[in-house]
């Protein structure tokens, strides 16, 4: 690995763990501020602050498997640690280590709710439109998978990640 590279992993690293610190203080607020607490208003109507121990996954799927959301938390990191050592040392992959490092963050950062307490602080709730309470990694996690699909889809040819694919150079040249 040269110099340039290992920097920015170490980039990365700083990012990542900023996030996580984020994300869990404002959980940590929200368990102290708001269990046992009635919602706090911020917008009338439309958001507030509404304390959740969610044991399941978006929209309350697979309630009680710890396990599971765990075994797939540790795939997607290890998905996201292979891809950030593959990628090139290029300015036009910073987007790319943007996206991935936010996914990791909410990873994590929801990996650490399980491990510690068996279920996920939530907090974040859109009344206005019902949305299911939320929390920090979780914007991480839909936010950057958003801008992730987007650059796949728009920004980033095929050519431009040739470097992931398993085949060697000799056998992706054969059509």
């Amino acid at each position: 690995m040269n110099k340039r590279k290992g920097i920015l992993l170490l980039i990365d690293v700083i990012f990542l763990a900023i996030l996580i610190f984020l994300d869990q203080m404002t959980k940590h607020f929200a368990v102290v501020s708001l269990k046992g607490q009635t919602p706090v208003k911020l917008i009338d109507g439309v958001l507030e602050f509404n304390y959740l121990e969610n044991r399941g996954a978006a929209f309350g799927m697979l309630q009680n498997q710890k396990f599971f959301f765990i075994f797939i938390a540790v795939v997607i990191l290890a998905v996201i640690i292979y891809v950030l050592g593959k990628t090139p040392n290029q300015k036009k992959y910073t987007k790319l280590h943007i996206a991935l490092v936010l996914i990791a963050a909410g990873a994590i950062g929801n990996m650490i709710d399980r491990l510690r307490f068996d279920y996920v602080v939530d907090f974040i709730y859109f009344s206005l439109i019902n949305f299911p309470i939320f929390n920090v990694a979780d914007i991480y996690v839909t936010c950057s998978a958003i801008y992730l699909v987007i650059l796949l889809l728009f920004v980033y040819k095929e050519s431009d990640l040739e470097f992931l694919s398993l085949r060697t150079k000799k056998f992706r040249d054969v059509k």
